[in-house]
C-alpha cells in the first residue's frame, strides 16, 4: 500500500510503497478514505513532541471503512465506516484510568505518534478506541471531528457555563467548537494572527461578536478564553482579558515558554489549565453534540501524496478550517 513516512524529525515525510497491517486480536482493519492535517501532526513532524515511533506514518484524525476484522472484534461489520482518533489504547488498569480519566493513562498509546497513522491506504486499530461516522458527514467532512472537535469541545467544557468566550487562533478546532459555543448561546471573541483579515471575517462567519488581532485586548472582560496557537506569550495575554473568577484553557499538546509575568494578572482567583488528549465519553458525548447543532466543517482537500504540502500551508498559517488528506472515496 501507499504511504506517507516520516524516517526522522525534521524532515519531509516519503512515499512509500509498504506492506499492509494486518488486524490484531481486537483490531480492525480500516480502508482510509481521509486524514485531516492536525498542528499535532506538525509538533511531530517538526520534532516538537519528543521519542515518537520511527518509521512512523502519522495521521489521526482517519475516516475510513472497515475491511476485515481481528480475532475477537466483533464490533463493527465489514464496511462500516468508522473514525480513529489519537487516542488509541489505554491500559485500563492505571489510577487514571480506574478513575474515567483514562486520557492521562500512563502507558497511552496514541495514532499517528506511538501507533502508524492514516496517512496511508490502510490502518488498523483497536475497535474499542473507534467511533461511527454520522451518515450526514462526507469522510472529508468528518475527519476533523476526530481531534480538532474532540479537543475544542473537551477544552470547551473546561470553560464551564462561560458566557464571554476568548478563542485565540482561529483555525481546524476554533472554527468547529465556536460553532458548539453559539449554539449554546455564548458571545464567541475572536483573537488571530496579526493582521489575518481573512480569519476575522471567517470567524465572524462562524458567529463571533468581535474578531482582532492577538495583541489586542477584548473589548469586554471575558469570562474564559481558550489557547489553540501553540504560542507560549499568548497565556499572559489572555489572562488580561479575563475577569476575576475566569479561566484560561491551553487545548494544545505543544506550545513555546510562557513567559514570566506579573502575579496581579493571575491573582484574584483566575486560573490555568491545560487539556490532554481524550476520552471515549468525550468522542461520544461530542458526535451527539455535533449532530444536534449541526457543525459543519470546512476543509481544504489534497491527495495522499501531497501530504508535506498540506502540513507546509498549515505551519504558515494558510489553511482556512482544515486540511485534509483524501486517500480514497470521501
Amino acid at each position: 500500500m501507499r504511504a506517507m513516512v516520516l524516517d526522522a524529525p525534521c524532515q519531509p515525510l516519503l512515499a512509500r510503497d509498504v506492506a499492509e497491517p494486518g488486524p490484531g486480536p481486537g483490531q480492525v482493519l480500516v480502508r482510509v478514505s481521509a486524514c485531516a492535517v492536525c498542528r499535532t501532526d506538525l509538533h511531530v513532524v517538526d520534532g516538537e513532541l519528543p521519542h515518537p515511533k520511527l518509521p512512523l506514518i502519522p495521521g489521526h484524525e482517519i475516516v475510513g471503512v472497515v475491511a476485515e476484522s481481528g480475532r475477537g472484534s466483533d464490533r463493527f461489520q465489514i464496511g462500516e465506516r468508522v473514525g480513529i482518533p489519537w487516542l488509541g489504547w489505554t491500559c485500563g488498569e492505571c489510577s487514571y484510568c480506574r478513575d474515567a480519566h483514562e486520557n492521562l493513562c500512563d502507558r497511552a498509546q496514541f495514532t499517528g505518534y506511538t501507533l502508524n497513522g492514516g496517512y496511508a491506504e490502510y490502518t488498523v486499530a483497536d475497535e474499542r478506541y473507534c467511533f461511527r461516522i454520522p451518515d450526514s458527514y462526507s469522510s472529508a467532512d468528518a475527519a476533523p471531528l476526530l481531534c480538532a472537535g474532540l479537543i475544542g469541545y473537551r477544552s470547551l467544557t473546561k470553560t464551564g457555563a462561560a458566557k464571554r468566550l476568548g478563542i485565540y487562533g482561529f483555525g481546524a478546532a476554533a472554527h468547529i467548537v465556536a460553532q458548539v459555543a453559539h449554539h449554546q448561546g455564548r458571545e464567541i471573541y475572536a483573537f488571530t494572527r496579526p493582521g489575518d483579515r481573512a480569519a476575522q471575517e471567517f470567524a465572524r462567519g462562524l458567529g463571533a461578536v468581535w474578531a482582532g488581532d492577538s495583541t489586542d485586548l477584548s473589548p469586554v472582560p471575558l469570562d474564559a478564553a481558550i489557547i489553540f496557537a501553540p504560542v507560549g506569550p499568548l497565556v499572559p495575554q489572555a489572562l488580561k482579558t479575563v475577569r476575576k473568577g475566569g479561566i484560561v484553557v491551553c487545548g494544545g499538546i505543544h506550545m513555546s515558554d510562557i513567559p514570566a509575568f506579573p502575579y496581579e494578572l493571575l491573582w484574584q482567583e483566575r486560573s490555568v489549565v491545560s487539556v490532554a488528549n481524550l476520552t471515549r465519553k468525550d468522542g461520544d458525548d461530542f458526535f451527539a453534540l455535533a449532530l444536534r447543532v449541526p457543525v459543519r466543517t470546512t476543509v481544504q482537500t489534497f491527495p495522499l501524496e501531497e501530504a508535506n504540502a498540506a502540513l507546509a500551508k498549515l505551519r504558515s498559517g494558510e489553511v482556512q478550517g482544515a486540511a485534509v488528506l483524501v486517500t480514497g472515496s470521501a
